[in-house]
């Protein structure tokens, strides 16, 4: 085997629909300390999420999921595969694939990474977006999993290229289609963060939530601001692909209750943008790379009910990048560039 591999991360799935499964998946991702970080009290902390939270949810999740279901399984975990495989056809190293939660499980990965020689590692989160509770997480994990089962192996990680002009072209590119059809207005849904953890990253502890338009006024605490990349990708996005003042919009999806998370929200703009004459909705979600949970179940069928029910006419809900050849196109390009130049 090649000394070199490529690790493609994702989120996870459950392994099935039944609620016992649901249930391990969401104690594996509810109880990771930078997804629910409070009480600070791990062991208050522990019996928020396994006592109290994952009981009340987990069917409610089961059932969300079964709605989403291929007969191939998880569409997360089937189109990340997917990805897996066209990556893998277009570069001569070998590509793997882990989840931060589930299976295939990031140690199991690492191992056998290890076992078959791999020495160098290039991680390629598929978060465009910094967040303390997606790109980070698995990124640490796989640092701490490896220093157990794979020490032997040099790691690199991808950063954040939320505003790389190649993922913005990637991404405009897969929306042609959508955007050439008659609409009133394109909303740009994000996956929602806690405002804490804005002001949690921001290590000058000086600009963010404190600086007016603190996402649009350079500084260094946006190499690790959720919040101003993804005003970064929206930007570079509408830019390049010509859209109108008044015609989008952002906001964001996903929020737990018990704190203040960014704003606007998502389920609020479904039932005002019919008030406003927008009748004919588009929506992207490009904090997601992959269509999952919470773009086809959340926004193509929960948010369309809504926004129909509100007075809405038409709804459409862009995919995500998913296995697209403009998608690995970008992957092969930042592939090629680490195996030729070393630059991640």
């Amino acid at each position: 085997m090649s000394p070199s591999a490529v690790l493609l991360l994702n989120l996870g799935s459950p392994d099935s629909t039944s609620v016992p499964d649901v249930a391990r998946y969401l104690h594996e991702f509810l109880g990771d300390e930078r997804v629910i970080d409070r009480p600070a009290n791990g062991f208050l902390r522990s019996l928020l999420v396994h006592r109290i939270i994952i009981p009340r949810r987990a069917p409610k999740s089961a059932h969300a999921y079964e709605q989403v279901w291929t007969p191939e399984g998880s569409p997360l975990i089937v189109t990340s595969k997917n990805t897996q495989t066209k990556l893998q056809q277009r570069v001569d190293l070998p590509v793997a694939l882990a989840m931060n939660y589930g299976n295939p499980s990031i140690p199991d990965v690492l191992a056998g990474l290890a076992r078959d020689g791999v020495k160098k590692l290039l991680l390629f989160p598929q978060y465009p977006h910094y967040a303390m509770s997606s790109w980070e997480t698995v990124v640490a994990k796989v640092y701490r999993e490896a220093a157990q089962v794979a020490p032997g192996i040099k790691i690199e990680s991808v950063q954040p290229y939320y505003a790389d002009a190649d993922y913005i072209a990637a991404l405009v590119e897969s929306a042609r289609p959508y955007l050439a059809q008659p609409h009133d207005h394109l909303l740009f849904s994000y996956h929602g963060i806690p405002v804490r953890h804005l002001t949690k990253a921001d290590s000058s502890k000086s600009h963010c939530q404190t600086v007016p338009d603190c996402c649009t006024v350079c500084s260094p605490a946006h190499a690790t601001c959720y919040k101003a990349q993804v005003t970064r990708t929206t930007q570079e996005f509408v830019r390049r692909a010509g859209i109108e003042a008044g015609k989008w919009s952002i906001s964001f999806q996903s929020r737990l209750v018990g704190e203040p998370w960014i704003s606007p929200y998502t389920d609020h703009q479904f039932e005002s943008l019919p008030q406003a004459g927008k009748k004919r909705l588009l929506v992207i979600t490009p904090a997601f790379v992959t269509d999952c949970l919470e773009t086809l179940e959340e926004i193509r069928m929960e948010g369309a009910e809504d926004f129909k029910a509100a007075g809405g006419e038409s709804f459409t809900h862009i995919p995500c990048l998913n296995d697209q050849p403009v998608w690995i196109d970008f992957l092969q390009k930042r592939v090629s560039r680490w195996q030729q130049t070393g630059a991640v």
